[in-house]
């Protein structure tokens, strides 16, 4: 690999990088906003909005349908180490789309996250703030729809067989697969 095409690809990671960088901080910052206007200003009755969505506060110590609710502590260190994986792994992704949607996921980890460390009843065991009650679905919050939007986009591109990362040698900075890069010729 020449010079020009180690610079070239590194600055495709570096950029990579930062999209995964500012999908995570935007789904946190989106999350803990609504999530505190939640908890500050949602009266003790729910509030219905439309087609069956309602606005309802409840605290969630487990994880999604409150699955494990006595071991909130172990749902604290999986989000932990998935956030830290994440951005472990991020220095290698070259595509875009697998940068947001690793991004997204991490950044809803990361909201729930906040909950757990801040939120009583106290460090690392703090329950999670859930405000959007549809008629046939438990009550969530956008961390959890971050989540899996992110793994929606996810399984997308696996199905499209797009790569995480590029490949060694020539044409490494170029994120599209094989068939497609082909294909267009």
């Amino acid at each position: 690999m020449s010079a020009s095409e180690v610079d070239t690809a590194a600055g495709v990671a570096r950029r990579r990088r930062g999209w995964l960088a500012g999908a995570a901080l935007l789904a946190v910052a989106i999350d803990v906003a609504t999530k505190s206007a939640a908890a500050a200003w949602l009266p003790g009755n729910p509030v219905e909005l439309v087609a069956g969505l309602q606005l309802r506060v409840t605290r969630n110590p487990g994880a999604a349908f409150s699955i494990g609710t006595d071991v909130t502590w172990v749902f604290t260190i999986i989000a932990v180490v998935v956030i830290a994986g994440i951005f472990w792994y991020a220095r290698r992704i070259t595509h875009r789309g697998w940068a947001v949607a690793l991004g997204v996921i991490a950044g809803g980890a990361a909201g729930n996250l906040v909950d757990r460390l801040f939120r009583a009843p106290g460090v690392g065991r703090g329950h999670v703030v859930d405000f959007l009650y549809l008629d046939w679905w438990p009550t969530f919050n956008l961390a959890d729809s971050f989540l899996m939007c992110g793994v929606a986009v996810a399984i997308l591109l696996s199905l499209r067989n797009i790569p995480l990362t590029a490949a060694t040698g020539a044409g490494a900075s170029d994120t599209r697969p094989a068939s497609s890069a082909e294909g267009t010729r």
